[in-house]
C-alpha cells in the first residue's frame, strides 16, 4: 500500500513537472508572438506587397497607345501602366479619366510633367519613362521590373550612339556575316533637316548602303529587326536622301518624340514616313532588344 501511494504521488509530481514546463514554452512563444516586427522586417513585408510594373512594356505602351487610331491596349501592358498612371494621379498631374491602362497623350503629357517636376529637361523629359523616373514616381507604390538603360554614349564610326544601339548593331553584323556602316548617327539635334528630328535623341541610326544590292539591302534591314530595330530601306523617291537604312531602336529611352512615334507606326505596320505609309519592309515577328536575347 505504501509503495502503490509513493508511485501515484511520484507521478503526480512529475505530471506537475510538465504541465509547468509546458506553461513555461507557452509563454516563451507567447512572448514572441507578441514581440513587434523590427522596422527592416516592416519594410521587406511592405516591399514584397508592392505591385510590380514592369519597364518594358510600360515603355513599349508609350510609343504605340499615342499612334493609335482607337484606345486598344498593347498587350501586356494594362497592369503596369494602369500602376504608372494611378501614380501620376495621386501626385495631381493626371486626371481621373485618363486612368485606363492606355498610355496615350495625356498620359505622356502627364509623365513629361513629371518628369519636369524632378527637374529633368530635354530628352528627360520627353514623356518616355526612364528608370529614375520611373522609380520616383513608384516610391511606395509599386517597384519596377526588366528595367532598360540606354547606357553610355560612344563612338562609331564618327558618329554617336548610345551603348545599348551599339550591341544591337553589333549583333545584327553576326547575323549578316558582316559589318555595317554608319551614315548617320543618334543625338544629332538639328544635324540633318530631312531626318524630322528622329536623330535628335538615341538609338536611331542610318546605315550606308553603297555598294549592296537590292537583296543584300532587303537582309540588312531584316537583320536590324531581328535585334529590335524598326528599320526601313529608304530611297531617294521617298524624300531628299540617298538610299540607305533608316534604323530606330524599340525602347530606347532616350527616342526623341519623332522617333517615338516611327517605332509606334511599326508596331501598327507602317513605314514610319510623313504619309503614313504601309510598311514596305520585310515582315517578321516584332520583338525589342530585350526579348530577342532572352531567346537567344
Amino acid at each position: 500500500m505504501a509503495s502503490a501511494i509513493k508511485t501515484r504521488n511520484a507521478a503526480t509530481r512529475l505530471l506537475a513537472a510538465v504541465a509547468v514546463l509546458s506553461g513555461l514554452v507557452l509563454s516563451t512563444a507567447q512572448a514572441h508572438a507578441a514581440t513587434p516586427p523590427s522596422s527592416a522586417e516592416v519594410s521587406a513585408a511592405t516591399t514584397t506587397a508592392l505591385p510590380e510594373v514592369d519597364m518594358e512594356a510600360t515603355v513599349l505602351a508609350a510609343q504605340i497607345d499615342p499612334r493609335r487610331p482607337d484606345s486598344t491596349q498593347t498587350p501586356g501592358a494594362h497592369d503596369s501602366v494602369l500602376a504608372v498612371e494611378q501614380a501620376l494621379q495621386a501626385r495631381g498631374f493626371l486626371d481621373a479619366r485618363w486612368v485606363d491602362g492606355y498610355f496615350g497623350t495625356s498620359t505622356t503629357a502627364a509623365y513629361a510633367a513629371f518628369q519636369r517636376s524632378l527637374g529633368y529637361t530635354g530628352l528627360d523629359a520627353n514623356g518616355l519613362p526612364g528608370v529614375t523616373s520611373l522609380t520616383a514616381l513608384g516610391q511606395g507604390r509599386y517597384t519596377v521590373t526588366h528595367q532598360i538603360r540606354a547606357g553610355a554614349r560612344l563612338q562609331r564610326d564618327g558618329y554617336t550612339v548610345d551603348t545599348r544601339t551599339q550591341n544591337m548593331l553589333t549583333e545584327a553584323e553576326r547575323l549578316l556575316g558582316f559589318s555595317l556602316t554608319l551614315s548617320q548617327g543618334s543625338y544629332n539635334p538639328g544635324g540633318d533637316p530631312t531626318s524630322a528630328g528622329t536623330h535628335d535623341g538615341g538609338g536611331v541610326v542610318d546605315i550606308n548602303v553603297d555598294g549592296m544590292s537590292s537583296t543584300t539591302r532587303t537582309a540588312v534591314a531584316k537583320a536590324l529587326r531581328q535585334v529590335g530595330f524598326a528599320a526601313w530601306v529608304r530611297n531617294p523617291t521617298q524624300g531628299d536622301w540617298p538610299w540607305h537604312i533608316h534604323a530606330a531602336a524599340i525602347n530606347d529611352t532616350d527616342l526623341s518624340t519623332q522617333a517615338q512615334n516611327q517605332t509606334g507606326d511599326y508596331y501598327l505596320g507602317l513605314n514610319g514616313l510623313a504619309n503614313h505609309g504601309a510598311d514596305d519592309g520585310p515582315r517578321i515577328p516584332i520583338q525589342t532588344w530585350e526579348q530577342y536575347q532572352r531567346s537567344h
